[in-house]
C-alpha cells in the first residue's frame, strides 16, 4: 500500500504548526511581552532604558544599593588598660607584718579576701572600712585607692588585687567566627578585630560578611572590609556589647533565558546589572535576548512622591547589552536588594523551533512517502 502526502497535506500541515507555535513551551517571556503598553493610560510601571545619560538620576530615587544606613561607633583608639565595672569580681590578697593583726591569723603573713563584688553603685566592701568606690578605676588604681583605706588602720598592709570580669566587662560573640562565646575585655579600648581575632576568626563559608554591633538599644552594621581597610573604622568594643557576624543578607531573583533561575545572595558590596547576568551563569546563547535584560524593582509611595524621585513604585529598567552604552550601562547601574533580574527570551526562539518541528514534519512525509 503506497501513502501519498499532497502539497495541500503538507501546506496545511505547516500552516497548523505555525499556528500552533504561540503554544511551543518557552522557558522566559520575551521583552515585548513583559513590557505591553507601558505608556498606556493606567500603565503599572515606568519603562528606563538605562543609558549613560540617565544613569545619574537613579541613586535619588531610592536606598543606594539596597543598604539600610546606620551609623558607626569611632575607631583608631589606643588600647589602654581595663576599668572595673559593676559586676566585676575581686580577689585580694592582704599583707600585714604586724605580729597582732586584725585581719591575718595567728601565724600567717596574708589574708585572702575572695569573691568581692563591685556592685550597681561602682563601690566595694572591705573588712573594718567603708565602701570603697572602684567603678571606673584601672585595677592598678582601685588597689591603690582599697591599699590607703587599709593603711588607716593596718599601717603595713599591701594589697594585691585580681579581678575576674563580669559581663559588664565582656563582650559577646554569637557567630559567625570560628569560636563563638564571651570575652572577657581584658583592655578598655580593645577593637573590634582584636576581639575577632581572639575568637578564632571569621568563618571562611561566609559570603561577603557583614558586622552588626548591638550595644544596648543601639545597632550598629556594615561590611567586614569596611573594618579592615581602615583603621579609623575599628571601634573599641564595651562592655556587654554582642557582635554577630554574617553573610550579606541582601539578594536578588534570577529569572528567564539565564543558567540560573533562583535567589542569588550577593557576593559583594557593589553589584551591577552586568554582574547580575554573571551571577546568574550568564544567559543562554541559544534563548537570550541581549537586547532585553530587565531589571524590575519596587519603590515605595514616599520614594515616588519625593520631587525627583522614582516615576512609579513599579519601575523596569531596560538594557541592551548589544551596544557599547548598553554594556557600559549595566556595569554601573547598582542592583538593590529584593530586584528581579529577568534575562528575556528572543523572538526567533519560537520560529526557531517550529521551523524544526516543520523539518521533522517534512523528514517525515518523506519517509512516509517511500513506504
Amino acid at each position: 500500500m503506497t501513502t501519498t502526502i499532497s502539497r495541500r497535506h503538507v501546506i496545511g500541515g505547516v500552516a497548523l504548526l505555525f499556528v500552533s507555535g504561540c503554544s511551543v513551551a518557552r522557558g522566559a517571556p520575551s521583552q515585548r511581552e513583559v513590557l505591553a503598553s507601558p505608556d498606556a493610560e493606567g500603565a503599572d510601571f515606568a519603562l528606563e532604558i538605562v543609558t549613560r545619560d540617565r544613569l545619574p538620576l537613579y541613586p535619588g530615587w531610592g536606598v543606594l544599593n539596597g543598604r539600610a544606613s546606620t551609623s558607626w561607633p569611632s575607631g583608631g583608639a589606643v588600647p589602654t588598660d581595663q576599668v572595673l565595672a559593676p559586676g566585676d569580681r575581686l580577689a585580694l590578697r592582704v599583707w600585714d607584718a604586724e605580729e597582732s593583726s586584725l585581719i591575718t591569723q595567728a601565724g600567717s603573713p596574708f589574708a585572702d579576701i575572695a569573691n568581692v563584688l563591685v556592685t550597681a553603685s561602682g563601690r566595694v566592701s572591705l573588712p573594718y572600712i567603708d565602701e570603697v568606690q572602684v567603678s571606673g578605676l584601672t585595677a592598678e588604681q582601685a588597689r591603690l585607692r582599697m591599699q590607703e583605706r587599709l593603711t588607716a588602720i593596718i599601717p603595713s598592709a599591701q594589697v594585691q588585687l585580681e579581678v575576674t570580669e563580669g559581663r559588664r566587662n565582656s563582650a559577646q560573640m554569637l557567630g559567625g567566627v570560628a569560636s563563638p562565646g564571651t570575652y572577657p575585655l581584658n583592655e578598655r579600648n580593645l577593637p573590634l578585630t582584636s576581639l575577632i581575632a581572639a575568637a578564632g576568626g571569621v568563618s571562611p563559608t561566609l559570603i561577603n560578611p557583614q558586622v552588626q554591633i548591638t550595644r544596648g538599644q543601639q545597632v550598629f552594621r556594615r561590611p567586614l572590609e569596611f573594618v579592615l581597610y581602615n583603621p579609623a573604622h575599628d571601634p573599641a568594643i564595651r562592655g556587654g556589647d554582642s557582635v554577630l557576624i554574617e553573610s550579606d543578607r541582601r539578594s536578588f531573583k534570577a529569572l528567564g533565558a539565564a543558567q540560573r533561575e533562583e535567589v542569588v545572595g550577593f557576593d559583594a558590596e557593589d553589584v551591577s546589572a552586568l554582574r547580575a547576568v554573571s551571577l546568574m551563569g550568564g544567559i543562554a546563547d541559544t534563548r537570550a535576548d541581549p537586547r532585553g535584560i530587565l531589571v524590575l524593582r519596587r519603590y515605595t509611595a514616599a520614594e515616588v512622591s519625593r520631587p525627583s524621585g522614582a516615576p512609579n513604585t513599579r519601575v523596569v529598567f531596560s538594557f541592551d547589552l548589544t551596544r557599547a552604552d548598553g554594556m557600559f550601562s549595566a556595569d554601573e547601574f547598582l542592583i538593590a536588594d529584593g530586584d528581579i533580574v529577568l534575562a528575556t527570551q528572543a523572538p526567533a526562539v519560537t520560529t526557531q523551533r517550529v521551523l524544526a518541528l516543520f523539518g521533522a514534519f517534512l523528514g517525515f512525509g518523506r519517509a512516509a512517502g517511500s513506504l
